[in-house]
């Protein structure tokens, strides 16, 4: 039986002993700990469904992380906050500080707060910071329906911290292995005089810290002040403010297959952690400031106004070099180069220069990129009865205006493959030093015009009650306007969703949904006509169970999605029809999450078969994944006691094409936490990768592989009051 296998056997029959237990169990139904308020009954209005439907009646896979579990696990990122998730590739990258880019379902997942979309292009603001979130959200699957234009995945949602009503706050220590040391502060209650009328949250934090990567720092200060007005029980207006500074550099080395995946010629192998870079030339540098508006106004018992706004500005300053790029399948290294190349072998003999077997030409990159936002939804929700049908509606109109700018350097191969030997570095003895001056990166500098986006949707979705069944459907009218700076592109799409559920008096509850999404693509074909929005459809079946007598959940789902409008592979120059291209992912996830009298459990498990148009397997994505994670807390003598451990499966990834096939091995990864919790105070240890196993997380065919994260160790103490 292949590992894969054994942990999945191991997850469904932990799954059905917890059934069978709570079927059993003697435990009081109001019973409650904050996994059951969250996971079973549901989340905020302003969370990933836009609505308070309890996840247990809404027909489809939504999956939530609350800020204690994933404290508990040790997540130092949002990547690692969803490595417990079903269907989601948590960290397909490895190791990384430039971002976080998690997967559901083999694609993207688009990252919003507070429902607003927080991110657009790439590497130009900072990374969310898990101190300022209360709670993770994945809906999988598409979703423009809600969210307009955006990956078939789904996408991420997180919430934000906000004021609380009565006094109350924590002071937060941290230490860990690779010189990790952060402090952090949040304190929240009314504002004295108000007449509880007006509530204040302050959160804030500093980190300075190591990495595995030697050269790579990282010092990051955020601030997060936010005042809520609450001018009649009705009405709950709240501004947040957030600013966030951070100065670090790339964790990504885009290291070469050959001396990871593979051996090299003398059978050994580069060290995973190696630095690819210059000290004095990288950084990655980030900034960013926002606000965001919440409001929520009950205009009577059946009617409520919504909404959210979000401006937010970010930049970054990035340089980097790395490894020299030259085709799939090709060696990345310089005496390979050079043995393919007689007349740059020339040069470097006619300079006297020879050089190691695992030396290699490296590209040095300058990216100055900026992004500012302005978004908003608006929405109204109702409830009202016509006959025998309970209705909640929702109708809403979103708007977002995004402007993203990058002006960029690229000194390709830094002119080694040109002749100039001087900056090319020996992998497994690299010096360091050497890098152009600044005055040629400005001579390169490729100033582009900024490019606008502007998305107007106007949507409206109803749930609908009869007995036990649940109906929903749901239709969505969009028009996006791009603007490169050069020609401007209009696109309409129509987005729809419908979904069923049967609630059984034994807390089983089947689903059948089907939803669409819609992505532009920005651009004309050979004949100019200009290209029609990516297309997405899914159809999902599932069930959900709710236990009767023990908080919990559990959900499984199978869906079928099939992306259009691809570029087609079988395309020849000229046509005309360049959008034939269709992707299928198919796939299987289970989840479960149940707390007992002292022990809280979530397992996951997932499989997927994804192709893209050309019939490849999706690079990096693993056909199979599987978690347990338990924590307990002991009643009786041993009471503030904690401890929790857990197990993470990672199945082979493949990345292919018509030229090269690499498949990156299966990893399994511990993590552990232990604690101790008296009076108003919180100690907990947690290590996660415990047995600091050394692994790839994927490999591409462009030829590099990225390494995944080594132990990390972390203390943190809180001081609660």
């Amino acid at each position: 039986m292949t590992v894969s296998r054994l942990i999945a056997t191991l997850m469904i029959s932990a799954s059905a002993t917890t059934i069978a237990a709570a079927q059993d169990s003697g435990a009081s139904p109001e019973t409650e700990s904050r996994q059951e308020t969250v996971v079973v009954t549901g989340i905020t209005s302003f969370g990933a469904t836009k609505s308070d439907t309890p996840i247990v009646e809404t027909a489809r896979s939504l999956s939530v992380e609350t800020a204690e579990m994933f404290i508990d696990k040790g997540a130092l990122s949002l990547s690692q906050v969803l490595t417990y998730v079903s269907g989601v590739t948590a960290e397909p990258y490895g190791f990384s500080t430039r971002g976080d880019f998690p997967q559901s379902r083999g694609l993207e997942l688009p990252r919003y707060r507070d429902s607003i979309q927080e991110l657009f292009g790439s590497y130009n603001s900072t990374r969310a910071d898990t101190y300022t979130i209360e709670q993770v959200e994945v809906l999988k699957g598409p979703a423009s329906v809600l969210y307009g234009q955006g990956s078939p995945g789904g996408i991420v949602n997180y919430v934000s911290k906000t004021p609380r009503e009565t006094f109350g706050g924590e002071l937060q220590a941290e230490i860990g292995n690779f010189d990790r040391y952060q402090a952090a502060g949040d304190v929240t209650g009314p504002v004295a005089g108000t007449d509880g009328k007006l509530l204040f949250r302050m959160v804030g934090l500093y980190r300075d810290t190591g990495t595995q990567v030697d050269p790579v720092d990282e010092t990051t200060t955020v601030l997060m002040p936010s005042l809520s007005w609450l001018p009649t029980p009705d009405t709950r207006f709240t501004l947040i403010g957030l600013v966030q500074d951070t100065e670090s550099d790339a964790a990504a080395q885009f290291i070469p297959v050959e001396g990871t995946l593979f051996p090299l010629n003398d059978g050994s192998n580069l060290d995973y952690e190696v630095y690819a870079g210059e000290p004095g030339f990288n950084r990655y540098d980030t900034e960013s400031q926002q606000l965001t508006l919440l409001g929520e106004h009950r205009i009577n018992d059946n009617l409520t106004i919504e909404g959210t706004a979000l401006w937010r500005s970010g930049e970054a300053d990035y340089h980097q070099a790395w490894p020299t790029f030259t085709g799939a399948g090709q060696s990345r290294y310089l005496n390979d180069i050079l043995s393919a190349n007689p007349a740059l072998q020339a040069a470097a003999d006619a300079q006297g220069l020879t050089f190691t077997d695992t030396t290699v030409p490296r590209t040095f990159y300058q990216g100055d990129n900026t992004f500012d936002q302005l978004a908003g939804d608006i929405r109204l929700r109702g409830s009202f009865t016509t006959g025998v049908l309970e209705h909640d509606i929702l109708a809403g109109i979103q708007h977002q205006d995004v402007e993203t700018d990058s002006d960029t350097a690229r000194i390709y191969g830094g002119g080694a493959l040109a002749g100039d030997f001087r900056y090319v570095l020996d992998l497994k003895n690299p010096v360091y030093g050497n890098y152009p001056d600044q005055s040629v990166f400005d001579a390169l500098l490729n100033d582009t015009p900024a490019e606008k986006v502007q998305d107007t949707g106007i949507y409206v979705s109803d749930q609908i009650s009869v007995g036990k069944w649940r109906f929903t459907a749901g239709v969505r009218a969009d028009r996006v306007e791009n603007d490169n700076g050069a020609s401007t592109q209009d696109d309409d799409a129509v987005s729809t969703s419908v979904g069923a559920l049967y609630r059984f008096d034994n807390g089983v509850a089947p689903y059948v949904s089907y939803s669409e999404s819609f992505e532009t693509v920005v651009g004309a074909d050979n004949q100019g006509n200009q290209f029609d929005p990516q297309e997405a459809r899914q159809y999902e079946v599932g069930f959900k169970y709710e236990p009767r007598g023990i908080p919990g959940l559990i959900t499984a789902a199978y869906y079928d999605i099939e992306i259009s409008n691809l570029p087609n592979p079988n395309g020849l120059p000229g046509n005309a029809s360049q959008q034939q291209g269709i992707s299928t992912l198919k796939g299987f996830e289970v989840e479960g999450r149940l707390q007992f009298d002292e022990i809280f459990v979530q397992a996951a498990a997932s499989t997927i078969d994804a192709e893209d148009p050309s019939g490849f397997k999706l690079a990096a994505i693993p056909e199979t994944q599987a978690s347990f994670w338990t924590t307990w807390r002991p009643d009786g003598p041993l009471e503030g006691f904690k401890a929790g451990a857990g197990i993470r499966y990672v199945g082979e990834t493949v990345s292919e094409n018509g030229t090269v096939r690499y498949v990156t091995p299966d990893y399994t990864l511990g993590d552990l936490m232990v604690g101790y919790e008296w009076d108003q105070w919180d100690l907990a240890v947690n290590a996660r990768n415990v047995t600091d196993e050394e692994y790839l997380t994927g490999c591409l065919t462009r030829g590099d592989c990225f390494p995944g994260l080594r132990r990390t160790v972390v203390a943190n103490l809180r001081y609660k009051f």
